[in-house]
């Protein structure tokens, strides 16, 4: 038996306990898989739970192919996330489908968020709310194999077009029958390529990719097709590359069979945890003016319609954690994208950072693309390079069938 004093505390123990879990909120998160943005929310949450015991946060994650559907099915039941992360290009889509709620202004003024962010955010809002927000940015950069390097004798990574074509030529190798063996540079529109293509190589050939706010094609031009030839010339012309080499390109470059890749800074923790790979990043090369573009994307998070009551408020404070300077440190040290605002990317470790440094300086001549359906404008993209590729389209012929296939793309959308 217990003294009276002893039971007495117990009786207010056991009640505390009770008022506590009574009290406890749980709200779920969302986001896409890939192993470093998975790695670096879990410890958002367990940061997170950590200042605000009476909040738990629950995080499920999805195949990239499946994860539009889910969200798409699972808020209008009353069920799945009250915080979802989303592809910026997603947006309009999200709000016309009813899926997410603006953030309160009186914890994200729009003129704070203008202030302390950089300004690619402000696609996010309309009038004076925003709809969602980002941890972190994304630009590319060209990653290369230091030990490819070492052994074809090349001394640094290429600061030109030029010298890119030159330096992928002493890395290839092929077989006796003419296969590739090992690709002096990656290429495929089916990853970051079709950015390249657009905002980068249109831009260094003298072009616009887009007029309108991204409402008309304009890679239809003596530029876009100078681009493209650019592009597949590197495999029916220089061969240094193969469409398909090892399905996909980031796959070749982590097994250690190709030179050079481009590719956004969200794949640098993913490399850190590539074992026997020896690698450096530099920003894209430039044109032979010396030119540089760069394009910029994020991934946002924003509360759903689910989000009601208390699990609105919990979810409330989840955003302004996950928007917090601490959240974008850990969020580049873990995977790799870059800070949303300059508080944290432009700091002198930050902006300088050898791995870092090249994507956040990226950032000061990137566009970011303002996407209708940013999957269905990658593979008219893709269908132009196969037609070239497989068929032998001439580059005027095959750009011109993709211009007409995306303008309509975009008139059903904005119609």
């Amino acid at each position: 038996m217990l003294p009276n004093a002893f039971k007495s505390l117990a009786a207010g123990a056991a009640l505390l306990l009770g008022s506590t879990a009574a009290n406890a909120v749980e709200i779920e998160y969302w986001q896409y898989f890939f192993d470093a943005r998975v790695a670096a929310m879990e410890q958002l949450i367990d940061n997170f739970e950590a200042a605000n015991p009476d909040i738990t946060v629950k995080m499920t994650h999805f195949p990239y192919a499946d994860y539009r559907t889910k969200v798409a099915a699972a808020i209008p039941a009353g069920e799945g996330p009250d915080v979802v992360q989303l592809f910026y290009g997603w947006l309009n889509d999200y709000v016309a489908a009813d899926l997410i709620q603006p953030l309160p202004s009186d914890t994200f003024p729009a003129a704070k968020i203008d202030e302390d962010f950089f300004p690619m955010v402000q696609a996010m809002k309309d009038g004076d709310q925003y709809w969602a927000l980002p941890t972190a940015v994304r630009s590319l950069a060209l990653f290369y194999n230091q030990r490819l390097f070492d052994e074809a004798g090349v001394d640094g990574p290429p600061e030109t077009l030029d010298e890119l074509v030159e330096i992928a030529g002493k890395i290839t190798k092929r077989d006796s029958a003419g296969n590739l063996t090992q690709a002096g540079m990656t290429i495929g529109m089916n990853a970051q390529d079709h950015h390249w293509f657009r905002e980068v190589l249109v831009r260094q050939m003298g072009g616009e990719p887009y007029m309108d706010d991204y409402k008309k094609v304009n890679y239809n031009s003596d530029a876009g097709a100078k681009a493209i030839e650019f592009y597949t010339g590197l495999v029916s012309e220089h061969k240094v590359a193969a469409f398909g080499f090892m399905d996909e390109p980031q796959a070749a470059f982590k097994a250690g069979l190709a030179g050079m890749h481009i590719d956004g800074s969200f794949r640098i923790g993913s490399l850190n945890k590539t074992r026997g790979l020896k690698w450096g990043v530099t920003e894209l090369p430039a044109n032979a003016a010396g030119e540089r573009f760069n394009y910029s994307s994020y991934w946002v998070n924003a509360i759903t319609t689910k989000a009601e009551g208390e699990k609105y408020a919990a979810a409330v404070k989840f955003m302004e954690y996950v928007t917090s300077d601490e959240a974008m440190q850990i969020w580049l040290d873990v995977v790799g994208e870059l800070p949303a605002k300059p508080s944290v990317g432009m700091t002198d470790a930050n902006a300088n950072h050898e791995v870092y440094g090249p994507f956040i300086r990226g950032l000061a001549y990137a566009n970011t693309t303002k996407f209708a359906n940013e999957s269905g404008q990658r593979q008219i993209l893709m269908d132009m390079v196969q037609r070239m590729d497989i068929e032998g389209q001439p580059a005027a012929e095959s750009i011109a069938v993709a211009a007409e296939a995306e303008q309509k793309l975009l008139d059903e959308y904005y119609q």
